[in-house]
């Protein structure tokens, strides 16, 4: 029996990525693509999860759980990605949304099938380094065999209230207490969105399931079972197993951002790019003596078209089939596919939606959400669209097949898909 010990066990992976009725924060780019599918880097988001997932040993499938309809999009990706990375991908739709935990459980004989001794479960909505391997390797080095291992990372003590705060044993690292949002301090280690688990995570859940089914059944009302269904496994699961002995946490010093809104899908574009040095250096543009000006980290699609008199960066990603005209500025922003960036325009802190075009010596801007560079642990503020009635300056993002005529500016505005503008704007929602 010794040797069978050694082989390595088969391991799958979960990605959460929601539906449609999330992404409001992301209008008007949820529009048009799934949120799991916009580019981030040159690549849609959750490709960042998928490659990640095909560099663990014995991964031998990735299982996408959400309730979006599997549309043409959804499949073409699928189909693409498959061939990619060499590995089994399936979407199982949910017809009711059913939370984190919920869906893993509804979905646990597809989990289960062909016996994986671990699988990840990671939320789509977040950029990180997404240090896996370091995760079973930690799993393994754990005297209890079934732990449980959610990775964390350092925040500073006001932003820490904005997320799952995880209370550890700095020795073992087991989690002691875990709270979603508390409303005073708790811990400045934060829940990451990921998730290693044993198939044992699904007695938990049961426990979880058959209590709400009980509580349900003494409430009068036909939507009970539905409901029961419902569980999250932050707020239902890790609040009640922390402190048992089964749940350990492992801090990434690497970087992680929640993809929230449209602010942060330009801070994660600005993160995978810088990441590409040591992980695809080939995805980086250079300056050569034909092409346009490359300042810092830019993404080119072999598709654009470049004027050589443009200059972009740092922290640009340019889509495919777009085009960039003579003197165009680009600065911290994604231009997706079709758009067109005419003569010396100025592009900042922006996302330029498919198929929209700037006209020349127009100027369009955004703010930045990045957050505090001073310090190490500071991470993007949830942004509200609006205080004191106000829309607070933000990225600007044009939708889908937006026009901007010549010389104007758009300041910290977002415009809805199908406008075309005839006048400058500034701090406005464009319906």
């Amino acid at each position: 029996p010794g040797w069978a010990g050694l082989q390595q066990k088969m391991v799958k992976a979960v990605i959460i990525i929601g539906g449609a009725q999330k992404g409001t924060r992301f209008r008007p780019l949820s529009f048009e693509v799934p949120k799991p599918l916009f580019p981030v880097a040159g690549v849609p988001i959750i490709q960042h999860h998928i490659e990640a997932c095909s560099k663990v040993p014995n991964l031998k499938e990735i299982l996408l759980i959400g309730f979006y309809q599997p549309n043409d999009e959804v499949n073409r990706f699928l189909a693409t990605a498959q061939q990619e990375f060499k590995i089994s991908i399936r979407y199982l739709q949910e017809y009711v949304a059913l939370g984190t935990g919920g869906g893993i459980y509804h979905f646990r004989d597809q989990i289960l099938s062909g016996k994986p001794e671990l699988f990840f479960v990671m939320n789509a909505d977040v950029c990180c380094e997404f240090p896996l391997a370091e995760m079973i390797d930690f799993q393994k080095a754990q005297e209890q065999l079934n732990s449980f291992v959610m990775l964390g990372t350092a925040a500073n003590r006001r932003q820490s209230m904005n997320y799952g705060c995880i209370v550890e044993n700095p020795n073992s690292h087991e989690v002691l207490h875990y709270v979603e949002k508390p409303s005073t301090f708790v811990s400045d280690i934060i829940n990451c969105g990921v998730y290693l688990f044993t198939p044992d995570i699904f007695q938990y859940i049961g426990e979880v399931f058959r209590k709400n089914q009980q509580d349900l059944a003494l409430e009068e009302g036909s939507n009970g079972w539905h409901r029961a269904g419902v569980i999250r496994l932050e707020q239902d699961i890790f609040t009640a197993i922390a402190g048992r002995g089964s749940l350990y946490v492992y801090t990434t010093h690497g970087f992680w951002s929640q993809i929230k809104s449209a602010g942060s899908a330009i801070y994660a574009n600005r993160l995978y790019l810088n990441q590409y040095h040591s992980t695809h250096p080939d995805r980086l543009a250079n300056c050569d003596q034909e092409g346009p000006r490359i300042i810092g980290n830019v993404y080119v699609h072999p598709t654009a078209t470049i004027d050589p008199t443009a200059v972009l960066g740092p922290n640009v990603t340019i889509s495919k089939d777009v085009t960039i005209g003579a003197g165009v500025r680009v600065r911290e922003s994604i231009i997706l596919h079709g758009a067109s960036l005419q003569d010396h325009s100025c592009v900042l802190n922006c996302i330029v939606g498919w198929d929209s075009t700037v006209g020349k010596w127009s100027r369009v801007e955004g703010t930045p959400s990045d957050p505090n560079p001073n310090d190490p642990h500071a991470k993007i503020d949830s942004e509200t669209l609006f205080s004191d009635g106000k829309l607070n300056p933000s990225i600007t993002i044009l939708g889908c097949n937006v026009s901007i005529p010549a010389e104007v500016i758009i300041l910290n505005s977002i415009v809805l898909p199908h406008k075309e503008l005839n006048r400058s704007f500034k701090n406005q929602i464009i319906l």
